[in-house]
């Protein structure tokens, strides 16, 4: 399999319901009513609720702006873009307050299975070998990516996502100033 590119700048927003921001999904598989993985970027205006997603495990992660409060099940989480990407349960109560005006962010909700998937902050180098059965993304944030699949290289431009699923056993490296690396079994 071949790596799926998506821009940002080619996706258009779709606005939420509450008024509170847009959400652009980069990916989603294997279909929009029934997936069991999605990765979108969303722009948060203002404070207010999280819409909840049962049986889905959640990471968030914070691209730009000072950052937000998140509020989930009762339990307050200050997350900056400085810090790793969230985990929690995407069906708990989840309140999100802005620490200091609007923020950019990333969002990767996978529907629960026998494994865990993995989102985290690449800042210079990170390799990970890999065995089948695995969807691998990864987002240029700010900068551009450089992605070593076994002996291929991908040179992913900023503010774009590359995913693909892993056929057998693959080593993988990234360089990059501000990317995100995720892990979705599949």
């Amino acid at each position: 399999m071949t790596w799926n590119i998506v821009r940002l700048a080619d996706i258009p927003a779709t606005p939420w319901r509450n008024g509170g921001g847009v959400t652009r999904e980069l990916a989603m598989w294997p279909a929009a009513g029934d997936w069991a993985w999605r990765m979108s970027v969303a722009d948060v205006d203002k404070s207010g609720p999280f819409s909840r997603f049962e049986g889905i495990e959640r990471w968030f992660a914070v691209l730009e702006g000072a950052g937000v409060l998140l509020d989930v099940a009762g339990v307050p989480h200050r997350v900056t873009s400085s810090d790793a990407p969230l985990f929690f349960d995407g069906g708990a109560a989840t309140d999100c307050e802005l620490i200091d005006g609007k923020t950019r962010d990333f969002n990767l909700m996978v529907r629960r299975g026998p494994r865990p998937s993995r989102m985290l902050r690449v800042e210079g180098r990170f390799a990970e070998s890999l065995h089948a059965g695995t969807t691998i993304a990864v987002y240029a944030h700010s900068s551009t990516a450089t992605v070593l699949f076994d002996e291929e290289t991908l040179q992913l431009p900023p503010a774009s996502l590359a995913w693909r699923t892993v056929a057998g056993s693959a080593a993988v490296r990234v360089a990059a100033e501000q990317a995100l690396w995720m892990e979705i079994p599949a």
